[in-house]
């Protein structure tokens, strides 16, 4: 019988809003009034990027990442390792939990299929080989646009169509700099696995003035679609990487780094408003 408990702390619940935030940002997007809102699909794949595609992303990743993980204090008691004996039955489980969902979206359209496929293309090979992304400086961080592709897959579920270019590179670096910020905590373990991440490429002020250009950057390609709320945000940011400076010099970087999950909700909260707002008033 499978270890539901397991399984559940694999798909690490307190980021499944990193998943469905972008889900229902691109839903309420593309929508043109609320009454759209009442679709069985629309909430069959928001099931869907709340657990089974969050065990998908973080269960691949533990099944490749047990050499550097083991050395990880993190692991042992702010999420689970999964040693060897334990990866063929949470393969099964990945299987199990995705394949209805995939088989779905790709009887969908084109651009439903583009998008689903991404995903999916991102989400395994950013861990897995033969591309394994994340011992890839800076491919890691590209890697991570797979946060933003349920937002692209909603949004061209809804409406057929791709959302503007401008949204998904302003997106793509929003999910690059955070990506490079939650790497700096586990630098001196991928370190020790001798695993090349871009935060142990950059040390950790290198990283932290990385990810505040990519922050700036994604506020002021959003500025025309989300106006203050996209400087709100992105102020916010900046303001959370200077924070850090101070606590890498006074190594408690990790502490802050558990606060995390929840500016990005807040951030999420606010962009989802803004985009609301307007449709639904």
């Amino acid at each position: 019988m499978p270890d539901l408990r397991f399984l559940l702390k694999v798909s690490r619940p307190r980021f499944w809003i990193y998943l469905f935030g972008p889900y229902i940002v691109g839903l309420i997007a593309g929508i043109e009034n609320k009454s759209e809102l009442l679709n069985l699909l629309y909430l069959l794949f928001g099931i869907y990027f709340l657990y089974p595609a969050n065990l998908l992303i973080y269960g691949v990743n533990d099944i490749y990442d047990y050499e550097t993980d083991k050395l990880n204090e993190k692991k042992s008691d702010y999420e689970t390792l999964v040693t060897p004996e334990r990866r063929y039955g949470l393969w099964l489980a990945i299987f199990g939990a995705n394949f209805a969902f995939v088989g779905i979206f790709l009887l969908a359209s084109v651009p439903v299929i583009i998008s689903g496929v991404l995903f999916l293309f991102f989400s395994i090979y950013y861990s897995a080989p033969p591309i394994r992304a994340k011992t890839k400086p800076f491919l890691d961080s590209a890697f991570n646009v797979l946060y933003i592709l349920p937002g692209v897959f909603s949004y061209t579920l809804v409406t057929g169509k791709f959302p503007p270019a401008s949204l998904i590179v302003a997106g793509g670096f929003w999910t690059a700099a955070m990506h490079a910020y939650s790497a700096i905590p586990d630098i001196e373990a991928d370190r020790s696995a001798g695993l090349k991440t871009i935060a142990v490429l950059l040390n950790p002020y290198g990283t932290l003035a990385f990810c505040a250009v990519l922050y700036t950057a994604s506020s002021i390609l959003a500025f025309e679609y989300l106006g203050f709320v996209a400087i709100a945000v992105g102020a916010g940011y900046l303001i959370m990487m200077l924070a850090s400076v101070r606590s890498a010099m006074t190594g408690t970087v990790f502490k802050l780094y558990r606060a995390f999950p929840l500016i990005n909700m807040t951030a999420g909260f606010l962009i989802f408003w803004r985009i609301a707002l307007d449709k639904l008033l």
